[in-house]
């Protein structure tokens, strides 16, 4: 039988066949042997072909092949810094949930996001959570933040659950899709969810106020079927996200508009840091670049994870 998998918890997952029925299955050990490096074999929103298990008392099956990918997330795995975690699979469109101050979005871990899915050819919208709390100063800093972007060619759109507004303009981009929304703990995932699909009626947590972050509710991620037909993928909540399988020479590449400017760059091969004649640095210098772009396209270069939480709101 084929089905797709709607749900993973490490051991067991939940497979759902074309005519709707649902299985738990184990997965047969030899996938851990073939060289997969992620702590995952297999992923929310994976097809699969899996067998019903004879010996077990219970109707359970026992997955035997994964069919490939159209395209999928994937980060370094937060313990394991060797092995990679796939976050979702088979995509149509990411919904990343970015919120100024409750809890703060950093642009590094925009940036590192956005890389990714531009590698894996994932459309990102990225929703502005939370207008309807914010101030007048901090509604500028959402303009400019959107303007950025927008002018890279990313749509943007500021929400609320608590008001509505724009909730339906989320909806018509859902609509015969699959969905993954995604961003920090607390930003507002579930709520927005609850909002779009109230019968799902996803756990929601309060910020910590003691550190102005989220509480995990989600510890794994997880497909539903909603009323309008579309596919959701609810996943945790990522504190920091790591860039893997991806050269150097290609960073440059998943920044729409350093790869504009590459044809005028002196060197074929030049990397937009020392090099002469450099036209994304010269791009820069005009302000036709955003600095905190830039200063993203050096972390990721340099590798350096510890620049996951540096401030967005420093004066470019």
């Amino acid at each position: 039988m084929t089905g797709l998998v709607y749900k993973s918890t490490g051991s067991w997952y939940t497979v759902k066949t074309e005519l709707g029925t649902t299985y738990e299955c184990r997965i047969k050990g030899k996938f851990r042997l073939q060289g997969i490096k992620s702590t995952n074999p297999i992923a929310v929103g994976d097809y699969v072909d899996f067998e019903l298990d004879t010996k077990s008392d219970e109707e359970t099956g026992v997955i035997n092949k994964i069919h490939d990918r159209e395209n999928y997330i994937v980060r370094k795995s937060v313990n394991l810094s060797k092995q990679t975690h796939i976050i979702a699979s088979n995509i149509d469109v990411v919904f990343l949930l970015i919120t100024i101050d409750n809890p703060p979005t950093f642009t590094s871990f925009i940036d590192r996001f956005l890389v990714t899915a531009e590698a894996y050819r994932i459309k990102t919208v990225l929703l502005f959570n939370k207008v309807d709390t914010y101030s007048e100063e901090t509604l500028l800093e959402v303009k400019y933040l959107a303007h950025v972007y927008r002018s890279i060619g990313y749509e943007c759109i500021g929400v609320s659950a608590k008001t509505g507004k724009n909730v339906d303009k989320v909806k018509s981009l859902m609509f015969d899709k699959v969905s993954m929304f995604t961003g920090h703990s607390g930003v507002g995932k579930s709520t927005l969810v609850n909002t779009i699909e109230p019968n799902l009626d996803l756990k929601t947590k309060s910020i910590s106020s003691q550190h102005m972050q989220g509480q995990h509710t989600t510890t794994f991620a997880e497909m539903f079927d909603l009323s309008f037909n579309a596919k959701i993928i609810d996943t945790p909540g990522i504190k920091g996200f790591g860039v893997v399988d991806i050269e150097k020479e290609e960073v440059g590449d998943y920044f729409p508009e350093f790869f504009k400017l590459k044809q005028e760059c002196k060197f074929n091969n030049c990397l937009h840091v020392e090099e002469p004649k450099c036209a994304v640095k010269k791009a820069l210098e005009k302000d036709e670049i955003s600095a905190s772009r830039y200063r993203s396209y050096l972390q990721i270069l340099e590798g350096d994870e510890q620049h996951y939480r540096t401030d967005i709101w420093e004066k470019e």
